[in-house]
């Protein structure tokens, strides 16, 4: 895989200093409370198809601004995006709240980092 290119990582810097950001293992936490934040992948469909967090939704990065109003319309729900490694949900969490989405946070690390944890993936 190659690295990501400067102008990239610098809108995601950008981004970072407007959202909320939680590791693997804080978001692992949230999840398993007995009210869990909706757990939603912004990774391609492939990828989801491939394997994913149990319970997690899938709303492409491509799409979400599009579709989440469908899915969640209440701008209070509570939700964490990941991504593979923490960027795309990063970009994505800034533009709900662009939306008026109020409790919206990004895994870093991602799928990769939930993966590295030993933590469990599914295909269903």
């Amino acid at each position: 895989m190659s690295a990501h290119n400067q102008r990239f990582l610098s809108l995601v810097g950008d981004t970072r200093n407007r959202i909320k950001e939680i590791n693997v293992d804080q978001a692992r936490t949230l999840l398993e409370q007995d009210s869990p934040p909706a757990l939603i992948d912004v990774r391609e469909e492939s990828e989801y198809a491939a394997a994913h967090l149990p319970g997690a939704k899938h709303m492409g990065k491509g799409v979400i601004e599009r579709d989440i109003e469908k899915q969640f319309p209440d701008t209070d729900t509570h939700m964490i995006l990941y991504c593979g490694g923490g960027y795309r949900s990063a970009l994505a969490a800034d533009n709900l709240q662009k939306m008026g989405y109020t409790n919206v946070i990004s895994m870093d690390g991602g799928f990769k980092g939930w993966v590295a944890s030993g933590l469990p993936v599914t295909t269903d």
